[in-house]
């Protein structure tokens, strides 16, 4: 999908907002811990290469989710550690090594995939994935993760790292997380050979259980500027939002009382009523349980009226304006401000969504 570029709709990005962002994280947490931007899913729609570029002297690494986004950091010229948190098959571990690329291994089923194929891991470097609650990958024994670093070391792997993912630590209710915690301090703790570096804490870890970093750390959307519990926890310091998502009014008319408005004629004017259109929609990730929701016009807040369309919304104006008039959809606008939290709960959703569902339509734009 192209970008749009000659129509109003832009995402805004601040990067010293993610800078800063950053700064006030690791001021929070233990010293000498490494500390790694997760740039996955596009830099959670902030733009992967340009905040991997801007945050690459204030970190010791990035984290990403498959190999093609690990590549493209490469090919922009990014030379730092990069992990791939999620499963590289084996077919794709010459590349890998090629790239200098750190891989998660985490089954001896990988390990035996391996030997099957004859292949050679010397030069690569890996991380062992621990499933300590989650559900998702990773080994769930001390025994087989003894057996994995062993069988990794004996074909040349450097098995640089140990870590785990906690599946509640954005909660207020901890009890899970702590299960999590011992399991994974424990299984650490007993290992016949521990990687160099251990890994347990993501955004949420780090904010609110900071006493239990290891000496690594994985920082994302905390460092967009987005709570990871969405509004369930305050946050115990500032940050501040990175992006925000801006256009402008392309049509406004007035409709009589008694007058549809969009797909399916959801919505009927009940008196004279003042309507815009704004060039978005759902292609753009603009979903269409927005119906109902808000933007801001001239510092007001101004319903979406009628459905969210592909391209287009509509919303109900409290004048005329202007063609060409500033609409924001997340971001402050004359006072008022919407964040993506508040997008996230009308969808029913989280925060993270809203922020990676923003489409490549939608041009990127950096300051």
């Amino acid at each position: 999908m192209i970008s749009s570029l000659h129509r109003p709709t832009l995402a805004k990005v601040d990067l010293s907002a993610i800078s800063e962002n950053i700064e006030q994280v690791v001021s929070h947490i233990p010293k000498q811990v490494k500390t790694f931007a997760v740039v996955k899913a596009n830099a959670y729609g902030h733009g992967a290469v340009e905040v991997a570029k801007h945050v690459s002297k204030q970190v010791d690494g990035f984290c990403v989710s498959n190999l093609d986004e690990a590549l493209e950091l490469r090919q922009a010229g990014l030379e730092q550690p990069i992990l791939i948190l999620g499963v590289v098959l084996p077919d794709e571990v010459p590349l890998a090594i090629q790239e200098n690329i750190t891989l998660t291994v985490a089954s001896l089923e990988w390990l035996e995939m391996v030997k099957d194929q004859g292949l050679d891991l010397t030069g690569l470097t890996c991380h062992i994935k621990v499933d300590s609650g989650m559900g998702r990958i990773g080994v769930r024994s001390q025994e087989d993760a003894d057996s994995l670093i062993a069988g990794l070391k004996s074909l040349g792997a450097d098995v640089e790292g140990i870590f785990t993912h906690f599946a509640t630590a954005d909660e207020a209710d901890d009890s899970k997380f702590k299960r999590q915690l011992t399991f994974f301090t424990d299984l650490v703790n007993n290992l016949v050979d521990r990687p160099r570096l251990v890994h347990a804490s993501n955004s949420a870890t780090s904010i609110w259980h900071a006493e239990t970093v290891f000496n690594a750390v994985r920082l994302g959307v905390v460092i967009y500027g987005l709570n990871p519990s969405g509004s369930a926890l305050d946050l115990p310091y500032r940050i501040r939002p990175a992006l925000s998502l801006e256009t402008a009014l392309v049509h406004v008319k007035t409709l009589a009382a008694g007058q549809d408005v969009g797909y399916g004629a959801t919505y009927t004017t009940t008196a004279d009523e003042v309507i815009g259109t704004i060039p978005i929609g759902y292609a753009d990730g603009w979903t269409r349980d927005l119906q109902g929701f808000h933007v801001i016009v001239d510092g007001q807040l101004c319903p979406i009226v009628g459905r969210v369309s592909m391209d287009q919304i509509t919303v109900r104006l409290p004048k005329v304006y202007p063609l060409g008039t500033p609409v924001t959809l997340m971001g402050e606008n004359g006072g008022a401000s919407i964040t993506a939290t508040e997008v996230a709960e009308k969808r029913g959703t989280i925060n993270y969504e809203v922020l990676c569902l923003l489409s490549d339509r939608v041009p990127r734009s950096y300051d």
